[in-house]
C-alpha cells in the first residue's frame, strides 16, 4: 500500500551533495586508462587557407567536389550455356536403309522456292517441332539448282548445309547426309534430329 503523505509534514529537499575530488590513487587510475584509449576516428581539420589577396581569391573559383559515387552491384552472371555438341555424320547402314526405305522418313520439309530468310525461318521451326514431337529422321528438300550461268539459282542446296552447322541447329540435329537418289539425291537432306531431354 502507499502512504499518504500527510499534509502536516512539509517535504524537505535533500541536501545538496558534495562533489567529492579523485584521491591520488583514483587519480593514477585514470590518467593511465586514458592514455590506453584511442579515439574511434580522427577529424581532419581543415587547414587554414593563406591570407589571400582579392584578386587572387577572385580567380580561384571554387571546384566542385565530386560525391564519392556509391559501388555498383556486382552483375549477376548466369552460368555459360555448353557449347552444343559437333554434328556426327549418319552412318552408312542408317543411310542405306533410308534410301532403301527400310528405315521410315518421320516428316519432310520442301523449300523450294522460298527466300533465303523465309526458309532459314522455315527450316528452324520445322526442326524445332520435330525436336520436341521426337521424330529421328526428316527429309530436307533444297533443289539442285540450275547449273552453268544460273548457278546463284542454288543457293538453299549451299546454304541448307551450313545453317545446320551452326550452333542454334547443333542443338536440334545430330547430323545430316545427302539423300538417295529416290528422295531427291543431291537436292535433299537426311537430317538426324537430336532426341529432346526430358
Amino acid at each position: 500500500m502507499k502512504r499518504r503523505s500527510s499534509s502536516l509534514i512539509p517535504e524537505l529537499p535533500l541536501p545538496p551533495r558534495r562533489k567529492r575530488g579523485l584521491s591520488e590513487e583514483e587519480h593514477a587510475l585514470w590518467e593511465s586508462v586514458a592514455k590506453q584509449v584511442k579515439p574511434l576516428r580522427k577529424r581532419q581539420r581543415a587547414p587554414k587557407p593563406p591570407a589571400a589577396s582579392p584578386e587572387i581569391e577572385a580567380k580561384a573559383a571554387p571546384k566542385p567536389v565530386a560525391s564519392p559515387k556509391p559501388p555498383l552491384p556486382a552483375p549477376i552472371v548466369s552460368p555459360p550455356r555448353p557449347a552444343p555438341p559437333p554434328l556426327a555424320p549418319i552412318g552408312r547402314r542408317e543411310r542405306s536403309h533410308l534410301s532403301r526405305g527400310r528405315k521410315e522418313i518421320d516428316a519432310r520439309l520442301d523449300l523450294h522456292g522460298m527466300t533465303q530468310t523465309r526458309a532459314h525461318r522455315a527450316l528452324f521451326g520445322f526442326l524445332q517441332r520435330a525436336h520436341h514431337d521426337g521424330l529421328t529422321f526428316v527429309l530436307i528438300i533444297t533443289g539442285k539448282g540450275k547449273m552453268g550461268s544460273e548457278s546463284e539459282r542454288g543457293v538453299l542446296r549451299r546454304q541448307v548445309p551450313q545453317w545446320l552447322s551452326l550452333p542454334e541447329f547443333r542443338a536440334l540435329v545430330v547430323g545430316f547426309e545427302e539423300a538417295g537418289i529416290g528422295h531427291g539425291g543431291e537436292g535433299a537432306l537426311y537430317v538426324r534430329v537430336r532426341r529432346s531431354r526430358l
